[in-house]
């Protein structure tokens, strides 16, 4: 009779047992602050522009960084230099139009847009929506504006604005 014999797979393939040697400690890197025996998880730069690092603790990184001069060892016409070569290449970022916080109020940002668009402030219920994109309507309606170009996109901008807060009342998440 066959001897049966128990797997220590415990029933997942790429578990397999616990028989695996590989139990050596793992190193772990110090905060080099003097006299911080914490993980050293966090990495800063020695110098500016350049490739070596400290490893600090949260603790200490955040002190590290509170001193930190990115403009250190620069002239003043270089350091205004770099800032605005990092300012021209980041415009992009400054000037989104959405965020991950949200607002105050809780509405998205979209929303705050579509509102301001509308010419309401952040907080106007959706009568107040419906009634001042009725009045915005009719005095940018291109009909009444003669075919004026500024008149069609502003009339538009309302339109879509109306679309998609009318579209979350309806969803019930305005």
């Amino acid at each position: 009779m066959a001897r049966y014999t128990k797997s220590r797979d415990w029933g997942f393939p790429r578990w397999r047992g616990y028989t695996d040697t590989n139990h050596a400690a793992q190193k772990v890197r110090m905060c080099d602050r003097e006299g911080c025996t914490l993980p050293g998880n966090f990495p800063a730069p020695k110098s500016p522009n350049s490739p070596e690092r400290w490893y600090f603790c949260e603790e200490h990184v955040t002190e590290y960084n509170r001193g930190w001069d990115y403009f250190a060892g620069l002239s003043k016409e270089e350091a205004a230099k770099r800032q605005a070569e990092e300012k021209s290449q980041s415009t992009g970022y400054a000037y989104s139009s959405y965020s991950w916080e949200g607002s105050a109020s809780g509405r998205s940002n979209e929303v705050i847009q579509a509102l301001k668009v509308l010419e309401l402030e952040v907080d106007a219920d959706f009568e107040a929506i419906k009634i001042q994109w009725r009045l915005l309507a009719k005095k940018w309606h291109p009909d009444l504006n003669g075919g004026n170009e500024e008149a069609a996109k502003r009339f538009q901008a309302i339109q879509a604005a109306f679309d998609l807060l009318r579209n979350r009342e309806e969803r019930g998440s305005l």
